[in-house]
């Protein structure tokens, strides 16, 4: 497996991962509805825009490979959050194929995220995961993330998503 900076032509790769992780890592914390109506060609959309603005070590985009083929991926970029201060970088992103959990793909993407974030000059870095995803909980909790309280409810289509912040310090 090899890390790479994804580029322009990615995108529909990166969708696809982006659908079918979702779907099986949220099914059951998520309407099944919602996740049978991802659509690839939308989350393609979103996914040219976000590489076609990745260009910095403060704002970049990650693809993990496995025999050429897109994988993985991670994304990075300044903190989006109201309280947080220049040197609070957030991985608002990574997924791995579900047939890849375990693999060790996604601590070398996390790796190389956080790479990113440092050589910017942040200091710390934050991100956003579902309260009920206990196996991405687990991941990050292994790779010294801690919540730091902060909890945000995200309401769609009918249902919440609640969300805690984890932190760590970049070294």
């Amino acid at each position: 497996m090899e890390i790479r900076r994804a580029h322009l032509g990615d995108e529909r790769a990166i969708a696809e991962v982006h659908v079918r992780t979702w779907q099986a890592a949220y099914r059951g914390q998520v309407p099944d509805a919602v996740l049978d109506g991802l659509s690839v060609e939308r989350r393609a959309s979103s996914w040219l825009q976000i590489i076609s603005e990745s260009t910095t070590p403060a704002n970049s985009t990650f693809v993990l490979e496995d025999r050429g083929e897109v994988c993985g991926f991670a994304h990075v970029m300044a903190s989006r959050d109201e309280d947080a201060n220049e040197k609070v970088g957030e991985l608002t992103a990574i997924y791995v194929a579900p047939e890849l959990w375990g693999s060790g793909g996604g601590r070398l993407l996390l790796e190389r995220a956080l790479a990113a974030l440092l050589e910017a000059g942040f200091s710390e870095a934050t991100l956003w995961v579902l309260d009920t995803n206990v196996r991405g909980r687990r991941f990050y909790e292994s790779a010294s993330w801690t919540p730091d309280g902060a909890v945000k409810v995200d309401k769609r289509d009918g249902f919440e998503l609640r969300e805690f912040r984890y932190r760590r310090l970049l070294q």
